[in-house]
């Protein structure tokens, strides 16, 4: 559990829906001051409405993740604006292999495809991770908690929507490298899979909630001192890579 003598502040890129929203809803209610990051002014305006009516406080700030080359200008100008964040979570990602979805092969994959792929799921974290943890080794607080996906497991690694398995594999070695530039004080960068969660990505036929599918990232995101770093989870427990 987090600090409560110390109101810390969380920014979850990708929280206007679906596992980001659970996310930053649940930390809000943990007492932390949240920034929703969101793609646009419109997805703000939803999300603001959406957590107004659910009686939380959570801030929407636009962060535009296809777009990494800007990451670090808007993400000083969020600081400047809010609070210095201490919390990260990179959810934000898209999957977009076709045709066929979940079926998708390596085969079918066209480069535009794999290039955005990789754009918003591995550049923008590494460009986010890049600016933000500085400011938390410098300040002595931090974590940082990547939602990755067993998709990118190299133990389990299988066919079907290979640029998404992909981006989630380098996520992962992202968060390893990440943790250890980071060292062994009171930083904290890990990954997670929520599982297969009913979201516009994860489809109708998923049998978890977005709520569950939140349960490990708030977990990561509140560690204690003494908590693990540089690892990959699931249900709260260690995974293969």
């Amino acid at each position: 559990m987090p600090d409560l003598k110390t109101k810390r502040t969380a920014l979850v890129t990708g929280a206007n829906r679906g596992i980001g929203f659970a996310i930053a809803h649940k930390l809000a209610e943990l007492r932390m001051s949240v920034l929703a990051g969101v793609r646009n002014e419109a997805n703000a305006i939803a999300a603001a409405a959406a957590f107004d009516k659910l009686g939380i406080d959570v801030k929407p700030v636009i962060i535009d993740v296809a777009d990494a080359a800007a990451l670090p200008s808007t993400l000083e100008a969020i600081e400047q604006r809010h609070a210095p964040i201490d919390i990260l979570v990179n959810n934000a990602a898209i999957l977009i292999d076709g045709p066929g979805g979940f079926n998708a092969s390596l085969f079918d994959m066209t480069d535009d495809t794999l290039r955005r792929t990789w754009e918003t799921n591995v550049l923008a974290p590494a460009a986010i991770i890049r600016t933000l943890l500085p400011g938390m080794i410098a300040r002595g607080y931090g974590r940082v908690v990547n939602v990755s996906s067993l998709a990118g497991q190299l133990a389990g690694m299988s066919s079907g929507f290979p640029a998404y398995r992909i981006s989630k594999t380098a996520l992962n070695a992202l968060t390893r490298i990440a943790a250890a530039e980071a060292g062994k004080g009171n930083i904290k960068v890990n990954a997670c899979s929520p599982g297969w969660v009913r979201t516009d990505m994860g489809g109708p036929d998923a049998p978890r909630s977005p709520e569950k599918g939140a349960e490990t990232a708030v977990w990561l995101a509140t560690l204690p001192p003494d908590g693990p770093t540089g690892g990959f989870f699931e249900d709260k427990k260690a995974v293969r890579w």
